[in-house]
C-alpha cells in the first residue's frame, strides 16, 4: 500500500471531492468550501476519478522554487561570511554583503544558509545566556527589597492573602512583614510607615515593575509620570529601583516561608555592617501628610470639584467685613 504525504489544503480538498462523488454534497457547495470555480472543481473530479488521490498533489513538490537564488550566489555569500563576518549575525552580515560586496541576500535566506553551513545556530538550540548575580550592598539600610507574595498562608483556616515583605539586601534580614488582602498603594503606605517608624529611612527600595511602583502605560497622558507611592518616596528622599527581571531582583524569595510558620529572626552569621544607610526620619517628616493619596483637581467657575464621578462644593470661610457666599453643602 502506497503512503501519500498531503498538505492540509490537499487533504481538505480530497474530503470535499469524495463527498461530491458519493452524492452527499452538491458541486455548488463544494465550490464554496474549496474556494474554486465550477470548472476547476470538475477538473479535480476528473483527475480524482482517473488517477486517484495522487492527482491532488502539487506538481511542484520536491522541485526547487522558481525564486531560488543560484548556487553560485550561495557559495559566494557563505565564503565571504566565513572569511570576514563569521562572528556576525544574519542581519548585520546581510547588510555588509550588500554594502561592500554587491551581494544582495535577504537576512532570512542568509540565516538559513548560515545554519545549514554551521556558521550559526537556531534560536531554539541556543544555550541560555548566564546571568551574573547582583552584588549585595555593603551596609544595613542601603537597599531594601520590597515585594508581595499571594498565597494561602493560613491554609483552610482563612482566605488567601498577600504578605508584604521588606528584606534588607545586605543582611537578608526580614525588616517588616504584614498580611494584607492584596497589593495596593494604601497597604504599601501602611507597611512603609511601620518600617520607617521602626528602622528609619533607607537609601533606596528595590522592587519589581508593579503598577504601584512605576507607571507602565506608555500612552498615559495625565499626571507627572509618577505613581502615588513614587511621589511619597520622592518626598521622603528615598530612591525606588525597579528590577528589569526576576533574576535581577533575586533574593526576596518567600517560597520556603509558604511551607512553614514564620520565625522572624535574623539568620546566624549575618554580615551586618553598621547601619550606614539608615537615616532617622522621626520628628522631621510628617508621615500622615506624605503617605497619603493625593490628586490634583481644579475648581470650576462655580467653585465645584469633580472627582470619581462625584461633584462637591466646599464651604467658603467668611472674612470680617464681608458677607459669606451661599454654597451648597457637599
Amino acid at each position: 500500500m502506497a503512503v501519500l504525504s498531503m498538505s492540509k489544503q490537499e487533504f481538505s480538498r480530497l474530503e470535499v471531492l469524495l463527498r461530491v462523488q458519493s452524492g452527499r454534497l452538491r458541486v455548488t457547495d463544494a465550490c464554496v468550501l474549496i474556494g474554486l470555480q465550477r470548472r476547476q472543481v470538475f477538473r479535480l473530479l476528473r483527475g480524482l476519478k482517473q488517477d486517484g488521490a495522487t492527482s491532488l498533489l502539487s506538481k511542484r513538490r520536491g522541485k526547487p522554487s522558481n525564486h531560488q537564488l543560484p548556487a553560485e550566489v550561495r557559495t559566494l555569500a557563505l565564503s565571504i561570511v566565513r572569511e570576514r563576518y563569521s562572528d556576525f549575525g544574519p542581519t548585520l552580515a546581510a547588510e555588509k554583503l550588500a554594502q561592500h560586496h554587491g551581494c544582495s541576500v535577504s537576512r532570512e535566506t542568509l540565516r538559513g544558509w548560515m545554519i545549514a553551513d554551521g556558521l550559526g545556530q537556531d534560536r531554539r538550540h541556543r544555550l541560555p545566556s548566564p546571568h551574573q548575580p547582583r552584588r549585595r550592598r555593603d551596609c544595613l539600610g542601603e537597599l531594601v527589597q520590597i515585594d508581595g507574595s499571594e498565597h494561602a498562608w493560613f491554609e483552610d483556616r482563612g482566605p488567601p492573602c498577600t504578605l508584604l515583605a521588606f528584606v534588607d539586601d545586605a543582611t537578608s534580614r526580614l525588616m517588616q512583614l504584614r498580611f494584607v488582602t492584596s497589593e495596593s498603594a494604601f497597604d504599601y503606605f501602611g507597611t512603609t510607615r511601620a518600617y520607617l517608624e521602626k528602622h528609619g529611612k533607607p537609601v533606596a527600595f528595590y522592587s519589581d515593575k508593579h503598577g504601584i511602583f512605576r507607571v507602565n502605560r506608555k500612552e498615559a497622558a495625565g499626571g507627572d509620570g509618577m505613581t502615588q507611592f513614587g511621589r511619597a518616596l520622592l518626598a521622603l528622599n528615598i530612591d525606588i529601583i525597579c528590577a528589569n527581571s526576576p533574576q535581577a531582583k533575586g533574593r526576596i524569595a518567600l517560597r520556603q516561608a509558604q511551607e512553614r510558620v514564620w520565625h522572624v529572626a535574623g539568620p546566624d552569621g549575618q554580615r551586618a555592617a553598621a547601619g550606614g544607610g539608615i537615616v532617622d526620619c522621626r520628628g522631621e517628616c510628617n508621615l500622615d501628610e506624605i503617605l497619603a493619596w493625593r490628586e490634583e483637581r481644579t475648581f470650576t467657575r462655580n467653585l465645584a470639584l469633580h472627582y470619581d464621578r462625584v461633584t462637591a462644593t466646599p464651604r467658603l470661610l467668611s472674612t470680617p467685613g464681608t458677607r459669606p457666599h451661599r454654597t451648597t453643602p457637599p
